[in-house]
Order: structure tokens, then sequence, then C-alpha cells
């Protein structure tokens, strides 16, 4: 499996060829540095691990300043493991650019770690109606949850009930992605739809 670690730069929106308006997802995705290869005689199956984005070295442990120096590469702030990295001549040290991954046109997968929410009730983080009806004795019951459960039996709430709590903050893979555009010169990639997180947050783009 090929991929390339990015990070989101923000959305913006083209015009494909049958003149729709299509909304896209940039991502500046590499140019990602090889940090390890692992093969089956050293490590029982084969991977290329890949670093992206600049770190500051009095921030990385010791022991990741050692494998950093292995690949002859300065500290990196995210390091991704790719099983069965197909691409020829990549050895340990060198750079893979978006343009050498992935081709217009063609599906992609993105992973990244949504928007955090904070503690929300279920309104926002289920989607419930809440009592819409105000009439009949109700008294501040817009976005209250309800009934969550019998009472003696069985005592006790389910795993997995629709309450209020944290939401977000959440990794997210999204399927099926189409490659808008690629701009090699600026490593940049459009990739159509929505991608989970911030802005400047880092994603991961596998095919």
């Amino acid at each position: 499996m090929n991929g390339l670690i990015g990070k989101k730069v923000g959305m913006t929106s083209v015009y494909d060829n049958l003149g729709r308006h299509v909304a896209c997802t940039v991502v500046e995705a590499g140019p990602c540095i090889v940090t390890q290869v692992k093969s089956e005689d050293t490590d029982g199956y084969t991977a290329t691990q890949l670093g992206f984005g600049e770190a500051k070295a009095k921030n990385t442990s010791k022991a990741l300043l050692g494998h950093f120096d292995n690949a002859k590469t300065a500290p990196k702030r995210k390091t991704v493991e790719f099983r069965d990295f197909d691409i020829a001549e990549k050895g340990l040290g060198d750079i893979i650019k978006v343009e050498e991954v992935f081709e217009e046109g063609e599906k992609i997968s993105a992973v990244g770690t949504t928007k955090g929410k904070g503690f929300q009730g279920v309104v926002k983080r289920h989607g419930f109606a809440g009592v819409n009806d105000a009439t009949h004795g109700q008294h501040n019951r817009q976005r209250a949850p309800g009934s969550i459960g019998a009472a003696s039996y069985p005592a006790k709430v389910f795993k997995g009930m629709r309450m209020a709590g944290r939401t977000g903050g959440k990794r997210v893979k999204v399927k099926n992605l189409e490659v808008i555009k690629i701009f090699p010169e600026k490593n940049l990639i459009l990739v159509k739809g929505a991608i989970p997180g911030h802005k400047g947050s880092i994603i991961i783009l596998e095919k």
C-alpha cells in the first residue's frame, strides 16, 4: 500500500470538465523522507516508514534522534509505516514526492483526526430533536435526552446508550476520494470532498 503524509491546508473549489462546481480539500502532501525500511528477514514483514514535517531536536528523544541520524535526516514531526510499499529504488534517506505516488483521477483514502468539540449534549452529539412541542407542561425540555431506560429492571444503563459526552477528536478514515489536481512544484494535491481535521492537522493519504 502506497501513501504519503501531509498537512491539511484548507478548502477551495474548482470546476470540472462538465462545468460542475466541485468542493476540494487542499493537502500539502510531502515531500516525505524514508526513515526506515523493514523486511521479512529482520522484522517479519515488509514496510516503509516515512517521515514528514520538521521537529526541533530539543523536543525529540535521544532514541528518535539516533533513529533519524541513521536516515541522515533532521528530526521529523510525524512518522508513519506503509505496508508493502512498492515504489522501486527507494531506500533509507530517499525523498518521495507527491507526483511519484498519486495520479490525477484516481481514488484514494484519507485518514485524519476530527475536530474536537468538547463535552456536548445529545442534540449536537447525536442529532436528537428534543421535545419540540413546548406546550402541555413542558418546561426547558427542548434539548433534553428523554428517557434512557427502564426502572428497577435492568437497573442499569446499557453500554453504547446515546447520551451527552465528549465528541470529536477521533481518528476517521474517508475512502474513495478522487484526486482532482496535483501541483508538483508546490507539493499540493487537491482531493474532492472533505477530509477530517482542522487546518494544519496531519493527514495520511493512502491508495
